[in-house]
């Protein structure tokens, strides 16, 4: 699959139009066209602020792999979200409220 029908079927799942797409990884609604239809592709810089947008491996969008995260480290928001809870919890229980999450995004996709 190419790297423009993964960002499509990304953005699809997720509900989002290719305008609050671009907003989000800032750049224009005509460049998230041209990626979408193989006219053009994403630089590295872009590459990987999609990547942490969509809370996919560079790899995943590239379809060097099938697996959406193959990096076990926390993302950035994880981090944020799993710190803000509380900065005295041990890393076993950051790492419990990190899975909740992972486990309520993945579901919130289904619906």
């Amino acid at each position: 699959m190419s790297t423009g029908q993964i960002i499509k079927d990304l953005r699809k799942e997720k509900r989002i139009t290719q305008t609050d797409l671009a907003n989000g990884v800032h750049v224009t609604q005509q460049t998230v066209t041209a990626w979408e239809s193989g006219r053009a592709i994403p630089n590295a810089n872009t590459l990987n602020a999609l990547a942490n947008y969509f809370n996919v491996s560079s790899d995943y969008l590239l379809g060097r792999t099938k697996e959406r995260n193959s990096n076990k480290e926390m993302s950035e928001n994880q981090k944020l979200v799993a710190y803000s809870i509380d900065p005295d919890i041990s890393d076993e229980e950051r790492n419990d409220i990190i899975e909740m999450v992972k486990i309520a995004m993945k579901n919130r996709r289904r619906v």
